[in-house]
């Protein structure tokens, strides 16, 4: 048996909301995040995630949604999940990271575990984390307090690999540690997989999303090849897919605050030890590019249709950085707008999806929920294949569209006859 613990979740987002909801249907939760905005609303049932109904949030009447400290110090587990993005020079970015250990130190008391689920670097947890909970507790790591790694696996949109159902690594500061964090997340987990350390289970996260973009950069670059020579990419994926052990990758746009960062953290510990590391960042780079090659790609469209470019009004549909999901953090449809701009189109942008009062306040260009009426365009770039774009039919796109216009479908949801390109 495991004892009554009382969790502290603490960072609220796609990660966090998920654990508080789970953990409290076995203990009692304090989940808490330092955004009011976001604490107000889960407090009436409102995710505006988009990732749980308002029963679902509800119903768990074990989690108090609170942003006091006071609240925390009661806990003897603490979980932090909150976002580790990358700064302008993409260097790794832990200012939340290192602002929730503070916070926690300040709270915690002797005997408290506290885990990590942010994706960090190989070594950050013990190199980093640990020192602030000591020196902002006073007390001595597994002397006083014990911790441990548990890398978040949670993909936003997906409705089908939820926490309950994905296998969690878990790690601890000593053995005693982590066989009570498996028994933790066992709780609410149906599988988990113990790591040999922390900085294995680092490692592992770190990793996982890296090949997924080394992946994908390859059939990035496949698809500029193959449309030079004049042949669909996803006609020759479908082809190479029939052998048993082929990997079905597919070009695309790739952003967001997991495959288009984590690489970044990866490459920095490699380069503070003196290995280049050649293969990630060429492929980085590669994908980086894709959203002015969208744009190039339509730009040259509309030159064979010999299209006005002195009046050039484009739609694109779709600003989130994946489909069916309302995160438009990262987002590389934002490099297609920019380079259409700067080729002195006119850009509107519509996703139903995504907050737009948010979006607006922080980018200049028009972005709206629905598609603006009575309004012609050049040309219709799919960018995100969201549910409702995904079937979008023929006669959708000649009410949209001005004679000889463009159809540009980047994931290529759409039959291939009804556009004029895709990647």
């Amino acid at each position: 048996m495991i004892k009554r613990y009382k969790c502290g979740v603490i960072g609220l987002g796609y990660v966090g909301l998920p654990l508080a909801l789970a953990f409290a249907k076995k203990f009692t939760v304090v989940g808490y995040d330092n955004n009011s905005k976001r604490i107000n609303e889960l407090q009436v049932g409102i995710d505006s995630n988009n990732e749980f109904t308002k029963k679902e949030i509800q119903q768990s009447n074990q989690v108090e949604f609170s942003n006091s400290r006071e609240l925390l110090s009661s806990c003897d587990i603490f979980i932090i999940t909150v976002p580790t993005p990358i700064s302008k020079n993409k260097k790794p970015d832990l200012t939340y990271l290192k602002s929730a250990t503070s916070l926690v130190g300040e709270v915690m008391s002797k005997d408290t575990i506290v885990v990590y689920e942010s994706t960090v670097y190989p070594g950050t947890t013990e190199e980093v984390c640990i020192p602030i909970l000591e020196k902002t507790s006073g007390l001595i790591a597994k002397k006083d307090f014990q911790y441990g790694y548990s890398p978040e696996r949670i993909n936003p949109g997906d409705k089908l690999n939820k926490l309950e159902s994905i296998t969690k690594i878990v790690s601890g500061s000593n053995k005693k540690t982590t066989n009570i964090l498996n028994k933790l997340y066992k709780k609410i987990i149906k599988k988990t997989y113990v790591a040999e350390s922390i900085i294995v289970a680092e490692a592992a996260k770190v990793i996982e999303n890296t090949q997924r973009d080394l992946n994908i950069a390859l059939i990035n670059e496949l698809s500029i090849f193959f449309n030079k020579i004049g042949i669909d990419t996803n006609q020759v994926i479908n082809a190479a897919a029939s052998k048993w052990n082929f990997m079905d990758f597919r070009p695309g746009l790739v952003g967001g605050h997991c495959i288009g960062v984590d690489p970044f953290y990866l490459t920095y510990k490699m380069q503070k030890m003196n290995i280049p590391p050649k293969v990630i960042l060429s492929g980085r780079s590669t994908n980086d590019e894709m959203g002015k090659i969208v744009a190039k790609r339509t730009l040259n469209l509309l030159k064979l249709k010999k299209q006005d470019f002195n009046s050039l009004n484009i739609l694109i549909l779709g600003f989130a950085f994946k489909e069916n999901c309302t995160d438009f953090r990262n987002t590389k449809v934002i490099d297609i707008v920019k380079y259409l701009v700067k080729k002195t189109a006119t850009v509107d942008v519509c996703d139903y999806l995504i907050d737009i009062n948010q979006a607006k306040k922080l980018h200049n260009f028009k972005i709206y929920s629905n598609i603006p009426k009575n309004r012609k365009y050049n040309a219709v770039i799919l960018a995100v294949a969201h549910k409702k774009y995904k079937y979008l039919k023929a006669s959708f796109f000649q009410k949209l569209l001005k004679k000889n216009g463009v159809i540009f479908d980047v994931k290529s949801v759409l039959p291939i006859k009804l556009s004029d390109g895709r990647l």
